[in-house]
């Protein structure tokens, strides 16, 4: 056997993908980078600032400071602070004069409405979860061990070719019987192929996908709302009056009508209600931007596998609207392309191949692993 010879048979084993060691299945990501970090920071920023409001409130005792009459003990002061912080109601007197009352409840209530406010958030993940992420598992694990066994089919099957050209006493048949067979698509990998069709025409994982967008921007929106709500009728009024003058001391003339008040936490949820707004508003353009990824194709990866016999899912437009499953699952894909051993590979072969001066005798990987190997000198050019 010839140094050429032995060199391609060496080149042609090489380029097989070895067999996965572990089951690939548990390294898969079922959420794209993106939706992670939205994920961590819309639930987990409430949840962090609330337990520095709790935390304070611990630490620093009564909330409420009441400027009590100078006649009234240590205790009774304590129980006009406690009868406030629990009423939390404001009287005072419209421009006409007549007396109206406001309740501050929202202020006390705000750092549980952030808790459900995290709650919300986490709802969208709980629905990709568990009603799309078991199907779409299922889609990647099959998706990427069939790419990568169609790569090794075409490894393979370049050895064969080899094999028979070197056998063969008449080059030019070899050639024709060569193109014969790709006209009439004996390379092709119709499983795969006719499932990635398939899914084209399915769109549960990209309604379900849409829908927790939706949610989000939903939930984002609300609370945004909620908080520009809170800042113009209550985060502005820190301190209030409080009447104390009800049950048994409604007929005590030593207690006055009004009592000033003071919120010690005031602008500590003044702070903290900027910093979840601010940021939640930042946010919602990523949100528009996840859900506008179905808008179009990723062709990237799906060209690259285009370079496999008769793989010509995007040359024969079949493509169709973008707001598909397979759109999805292309997304996905591209966040688990470290699972996806044939594309680095492939990848490789393509930056090649755009590098080649007659670009035209080398469209398939099986032509490029047939020039490598040493064929192209009987090959005829077109």
């Amino acid at each position: 056997m010839s140094l050429s010879h032995t060199a391609a048979e060496y080149m042609l084993s090489d380029a097989l993908l070895p067999d996965p060691g572990g089951s690939r299945a548990k390294g898969l990501r079922l959420e794209l980078p993106s939706d992670r970090l939205l994920k961590f920071v819309t639930v987990g920023l409430p949840l962090f600032l609330v337990s520095l409001a709790f935390a304070r409130e611990f630490s620093a005792g009564s909330q409420i400071s009441c400027f009590s009459p100078t006649n009234f003990t240590g205790k009774q002061s304590a129980y006009v602070d406690t009868a406030c912080w629990d009423s939390l109601i404001h009287h005072g007197f419209n421009a006409e004069g007549h007396a109206v009352t406001k309740s501050l409840w929202a202020l006390k209530v705000f750092p549980y409405s952030l808790l459900v406010v995290a709650v919300l958030m986490y709802l969208p993940y709980l629905l990709w979860r568990y009603a799309a992420a078991p199907a779409l598992h299922s889609d990647l694990v099959f998706i990427i061990d069939e790419l990568d066994k169609s790569y090794n089919r075409s490894v393979r099957l370049v050895q064969h070719m080899r094999k028979v050209q070197q056998a063969s006493t008449e080059p030019e048949r070899f050639w024709e019987e060569y193109e014969r067979a790709r006209r009439e698509r004996y390379f092709e990998f119709p499983l795969l192929e006719r499932y990635l069709t398939c899914k084209q025409h399915t769109h549960s994982l990209a309604f379900i996908y849409i829908l927790r967008n939706l949610l989000l921007l939903l939930f984002l929106a609300a609370t945004c709302l909620y908080l520009v709500f809170l800042h113009l009728n209550i985060f502005f009024q820190d301190e209030f009056s409080c009447s104390i003058k009800t049950g048994l001391l409604q007929a005590e003339p030593h207690i006055p009508l009004f009592i000033p008040c003071k919120l010690v936490f005031f602008s500590v949820f003044q702070l903290i209600s900027l910093s979840v707004g601010s940021v939640y508003v930042l946010l919602l353009p990523v949100v528009i931007y996840n859900a506008l990824q179905l808008c179009q194709w990723d062709k990237g990866l799906l060209s690259v596998y285009e370079m496999l016999p008769a793989f010509d899912l995007l040359s024969r437009k079949m493509l169709t609207c973008p707001v598909n499953d397979l759109n999805v699952i292309l997304l996905f894909l591209r966040a688990n392309i470290s699972e996806l051993t044939s594309f680095s590979r492939l990848n490789a072969v393509n930056a090649l191949r755009e590098a080649t001066a007659n670009k035209q005798d080398i469209d398939t990987v099986i032509d490029f692993m047939t020039l490598l190997a040493g064929l192209e000198a009987t090959k005829p050019k077109h």
